[in-house]
């Protein structure tokens, strides 16, 4: 089996000319960057790298915080489309107060998401 390298092989490389209006110019260059460094990035489990980048904070309030704050809900918002009250919301966000099966699927309901990543 043969082994990720860093660069590709020069045989399967081409070369694009592109004419570009100049304020885009530096957009696409990012753009393409980005695209060759996708390829290079071996993939790993989400859970690994949350706990890399937020080692202190635990993976279900992170999720519901960033699920609510990806909706643009408020805790109150979210908790009269839920039922939970809005100081339970906040508790949760906090990892003070642990997220049950059913609350999960409540929340998952009106966040459009699997219960399961609350758990």
């Amino acid at each position: 089996m043969l082994e990720r390298t860093k660069k590709r092989p020069a045989d399967d490389m081409v070369t694009l000319r592109l004419r570009v209006h100049r304020s885009n110019a530096e957009r696409i260059k990012s753009l393409v960057t980005s695209i060759e460094a996708e390829e290079q990035i071996e993939a790993r489990p989400w859970r690994e790298v949350f706990h890399e980048v937020r080692p202190d904070e635990a993976i279900p309030a992170a999720v519901l915080r960033g699920s609510r704050v990806k909706d643009g809900l408020t805790q109150v918002q979210l908790a009269e489309m839920t039922g939970i009250p809005r100081r339970h919301i906040s508790e949760m966000e906090h990892s003070k107060r642990p997220i049950g099966k059913e609350t999960a699927k409540k929340l998952a309901r009106v966040l459009k998401c699997d219960y399961r990543v609350f758990l």
